[in-house]
């Protein structure tokens, strides 16, 4: 039996999506979070790219790269959340890809300085939710039938669901299938446990100190706030 330890960070998606991949095949690891601030000696010599996740196997071998994970922690496990047939299995990891640029485009989007740049961003943002939309089948992206894809996109929708509740308008509006995908995955348990029960706070404050266009937008929605519970 191989031990796994999954070497982590309290925010990052695509240790989410690892941490998924983990209890959906219900393996047992270790985690253990690092401060990325401040990256421990230990952590640079086994992590190639300096980043976060890093999967230890019997306190020897080292994957990173949060793909590469997944795909290893399925093909090692009963089950599998790739599909077999090469031609399916590729477009579903092209899938993945997509959702891999996405997230690229979600650090933009927080880290934009202006209101117009900001803006740009939300408009590709836009045009990726739209290219969703026309492929889902739902209630899972490829039906009834939980995947990897799936695994990889929950983080990423988390980010607009706190955002929302937030009073933020994000890229989910007017995409109702991407919607219904979201909420179907908000729902999953694997998904629910990948995070910490004060995920949320830690990811608003953690763009508000971006000092971006939204973080800016998040501060200015909480003084209003303030300023009704005082009235």
């Amino acid at each position: 039996m191989k031990r796994f330890k999954l070497i982590a960070h309290t925010l990052c998606p695509y240790v989410q999506r690892s941490v998924i991949t983990l209890l959906e095949k219900s393996v047992r690891y270790e985690r253990v979070d690092i401060d990325l601030a401040n990256k421990p000696e230990w952590f640079k010599k086994l992590s190639p790219m300096g980043k976060v996740p890093l999967l230890v196997l019997n306190e020897q071998d080292v994957l990173f790269e949060s793909a590469v994970i997944c795909e290893y922690i399925d093909n090692v496990t009963d089950g599998a959340l790739l599909a077999t047939e090469p031609l399916l299995r590729a477009k579903q990891q092209a899938w993945i890809e997509f959702g891999s640029n996405i997230l690229q485009m979600i650090a933009k989007w927080y880290h934009a300085q202006s209101h117009a740049e900001f803006l740009d961003v939300s408009s590709n943002l836009h045009k990726a939710m739209e290219h969703l939309e026309a492929h889902i089948k739902l209630p899972y992206f490829y039906g009834d039938n939980f995947t990897l894809v799936d695994a990889v996109y929950g983080p990423i929708f988390r980010y607009f669901v706190v955002l929302e509740s937030q009073g933020v308008i994000t890229p989910l509006e007017n995409h109702m299938r991407v919607r219904k995908w979201t909420e179907q995955l908000m729902q999953r348990a694997s998904v629910q446990q990948a995070v910490s029960s004060d995920y949320a706070e830690l990811l608003i404050e953690f763009i508000k100190h971006r000092d971006g266009y939204l973080g800016r937008d998040l501060q200015d929605h909480a003084v209003e706030f303030q300023s009704e519970m005082i009235e």
